[in-house]
């Protein structure tokens, strides 16, 4: 029976603010689509001849994978371990 952490694709973090690591395929897709889309920036943008255009695109990418990570993470909060 699933619990109510496993119907969230990004879990909180036990320490700290954000969320940790994916716990289902649907958040690891969305990782390496991001990881994929990072290198695919990298390769196009050529960020040591186009600096600015590199960061813009690494900072939209980013913003997109933090609505992600809100639309369909746990609620983030600092967190002090196991409570």
């Amino acid at each position: 029976m699933p619990t109510e952490k496993d119907k969230f694709w990004f879990p909180v973090k036990t320490y700290g603010w954000g969320w940790g690591l994916p716990n289902c395929w649907q958040g690891w897709l969305v990782m390496a689509v991001y990881v994929a889309l990072i290198c695919c920036a990298a390769f196009l943008l050529n960020p040591g001849r186009h600096p600015a255009f590199f960061i813009i695109a690494v900072l939209a990418l980013s913003g997109a994978l933090t609505w992600v990570c809100w639309l369909k993470g746990e609620k983030p909060g600092w967190h002090w371990g196991k409570e």
